[in-house]
């Protein structure tokens, strides 16, 4: 079809929820002669602001009814939207039953996602489902030859521009990408409240997938320099590297953000009441302790594995102090994540204008229930978020030896530790602070034998007498197939075991664990993390 690049805007529908900007942009629309239809709330916010604008129930001839349930669901407004002005029929239909075209809509939804993060009830949330907002959207996008659709008021911004830049009218390029972002949008909007009705009746795995939020900001490029890539939102809101505060430093990276999620969430895993440091490197972290205050924490953490530490995320429980602040700022980091942090801290880092630092004002509930996804070659996986969690009366002693009550701590919180490290994953834990990781490796003896020589590393740099894997506690993200993976742990000095179980040998290993004196428990559920 023959399209115009420039299309006049003489006539806009605007029904907004979200109110803001609302009043100086018609005022800016009324300015140029545009003539303004709108709905209930918008319609009465423009009249006592003095602004001049058509009720959508006069230019229907037929009342708003059903508390607002149907208002814009009619002819005379989607006819509007949808009448190809360069075909002669469609103009001749809007001529012989008066239906008034419409060049520029302005809808955001009813606030669906607001009202269901905001602990809605079922019936609050259904009454927050729009009906009438998206079917003028997908019009509007659709005849997006003729009409420009805005969704927010930075698309409105573009199209004022747009007309001042072209005596009243809109480019065709504006308008193909103004479609494109409402499609995205009432896609994210039905994607949430499928998500929401899915979980409602006990499906979270329907029929059909739907994945969809709005994006929060586009990057400067991907895992390397030749990938794009940019940053949406997606699901409940959770107090994380999503819905932080950064306080200064340069944008993030993809790889920030990923690596910033996995501190994150392994700090949130941890005792919420002992000050805890996470720090990350490559997704896996390097270094997690637990001690009397973040200072001390952040201290036992880095001597772990400081060598990884260098360029890397950390994390904690808690606010940030000014002490705690000098110790990171020691050495160059990348991110720095916590629920707060104490002006003292902020002017610390503040003299560090690379580093980035964000603050969320609350953790993350490990143990709540959610959805992840991940992309494959032509297809998405889902899958619920591994949110078990493994306390001591959970666990099954196997061996002949009890552990003793510091073993028992130490093995909860390798435990839960090696639920954040790539599989197969293998942590040493002594004194509520990591000793060695191993991550990622394609054997566990592997993974085992890479946990204790960082260990040893870490000795010597330390100048320690002995790795901290001695009289360390173990833990296995996943069982362990044979008795080698747990001899090398005993020789490093691992004295307890905790490991899910379930191998077809495990009395082997059972036994293998009495001989070298060991004690060990089982926990019947495996972290794989890949």
């Amino acid at each position: 079809m023959a399209i115009s690049d420039l299309a006049p805007v003489r006539r806009a529908l605007i029904s907004v929820s979200d109110k803001t900007g609302l009043i100086e942009r018609a005022q800016a629309l009324a300015a140029r002669g545009v003539e303004i239809i709108s709905t209930g709330g918008t319609h009465k916010a423009l009249k006592d602001a003095g602004i001049d604008a058509r009720d959508v129930s006069e230019v229907t001839q037929f009342p708003e009814m059903m508390d607002g349930r149907v208002k814009t669901l009619h002819p005379l407004v989607h006819g509007g939207l949808l009448a190809r002005r360069d075909i002669e029929a469609h103009v001749a239909a809007m001529d012989a039953h008066g239906v008034p075209a419409i060049d520029l809509l302005i809808v955001n939804l009813y606030p669906f996602e607001q009202t269901l993060d905001a602990g809605g009830d079922y019936d609050a949330c259904v009454e927050n489902i729009d009906i009438g907002g998206p079917a003028m959207i997908r019009a509007a996008s659709k005849n997006h030859a003729f009409v420009s659709v805005c969704v927010d008021g930075e698309d409105v911004d573009a199209v004022l521009a747009d007309m001042a830049a072209n005596d009243g009218a809109t480019t065709y390029n504006l308008r193909k990408r103004l479609a494109a972002k409402a499609y995205a949008r009432t896609a994210a909007y039905d994607a949430a409240i499928s998500g929401w009705l899915c979980e409602e009746v006990g499906e979270p795995f329907g029929a059909y997938a739907s994945a969809g939020g709005g994006r929060i900001q586009e990057l400067r490029y991907g895992e390397n320099p030749h990938q794009g890539a940019a940053f949406y939102s997606w699901g409940a809101k959770r107090p994380g590297v999503a819905t932080a505060v950064q306080l200064q430093g340069k944008e993030l990276s993809y790889n920030n953000i990923n690596d910033t999620d996995a501190a994150f969430e392994l700090a949130a895993e941890l005792d919420p009441d002992a000050p805890a440091i996470v720090i990350v490197k490559h997704a896996n972290p390097c270094g997690v302790a637990m001690g009397a205050d973040l200072t001390e924490a952040y201290g036992r953490a880095l001597a772990c594995d400081p060598v990884s530490a260098f360029g890397g995320i950390v994390a904690a429980n808690r606010p940030l102090d000014a002490k705690a602040a000098e110790e990171i700022a020691k050495i160059f980091t990348e991110v720095v994540i916590a629920p707060g942090a104490d002006e003292d801290a902020r002017a610390i880092f503040a003299a560090k204008k690379n580093l980035r630092l964000l603050i969320t004002e609350a953790m993350p509930d490990p143990g709540t229930p959610a959805r992840t996804v991940r992309s494959v070659a032509g297809g998405l996986l889902f899958q619920d978020r591994d949110a078990a969690r493994v306390t001591q009366s959970d666990l099954r002693v196997v061996t002949k030896r009890q552990p003793t009550e510091a073993e028992l701590a130490d093995m909860l919180f390798a435990w839960r530790v090696a639920k954040h490290v790539t599989s197969n994953a293998i942590v040493y834990a002594k004194d509520g602070a990591t000793a060695g990781i191993g991550a990622g490796q394609m054997s566990r003896v592997d993974s085992a034998r890479t946990a204790a020589r960082k260990a040893e590393d870490a000795a010597n740099a330390a100048g320690w007498m002995e790795p901290r894997t001695r009289g360390s506690a173990c833990a296995s993200d996943a069982f362990f197939p044979f008795p080698d993976g747990l001899l090398q742990a005993a020789e490093a000095g691992a004295t307890a075991i905790i490991q899910p179980g379930g191998s077809m040998r495990d009395q082997e290993v059972i036994d293998a664990a009495d001989e070298a004196g060991l004690a060990m428990a089982f926990t019947g559920i495996r972290h794989f993390r890949h």
